[in-house]
């Protein structure tokens, strides 16, 4: 791996070692979801370039998209779903990245993740869509639209 000095310095204050970035630190984090919730697009790409997971999962079994929607990085969100991150994955208690970007109130980022084709449908295990979920009346909109179609 050709890493710059940027990259090998967010490693080492990450806790992960230069010389095997893919394996989980001493905590048990993921660099590709710390960079994706870092929003640091440069560190995602070139994660993704060097063969990381797509499936890995943080401490409360969100995936690396979940952690992209936190913080509103359309640039993370865009690499991890051209490298083919399931989009619909849910979480233990059957929430997906665009149920919480809906109940969060994030929406550029449902407007995103519905135009790359999140399922909108989807239900958590307390029986409730990202429309029922939604925090915004933008939020609402996007998903009613989305519905609809």
């Amino acid at each position: 791996m050709n890493i710059s000095e940027d990259i090998a310095g967010w490693f080492t204050a990450n806790d992960f070692d230069r010389q095997t970035p893919l394996a989980a630190n001493g905590k048990g984090q993921h660099a590709l979801i710390i960079a994706a919730q870092q929003a640091r697009p440069d560190l995602v790409g070139y994660l993704l370039e060097n063969g990381a997971d797509l499936s890995i999962l943080d401490a409360y079994g969100n995936n690396a998209l979940w952690a992209a929607c936190f913080a509103e990085c359309g640039a993370c969100i865009d690499l991890l779903i051209r490298a083919g991150i399931n989009i619909d994955y849910q979480n233990p208690s059957g929430a997906t990245a665009l149920t919480y970007a809906a109940s969060s109130g994030k929406h550029t980022v449902v407007a995103q993740l519905l135009q790359a084709g999140a399922n909108p449908l989807l239900i958590t295990q307390d029986d409730f869509s990202a429309l029922d979920l939604a925090a915004s009346r933008a939020c609402l909109q996007l998903l009613r639209q989305a519905m609809k179609v």
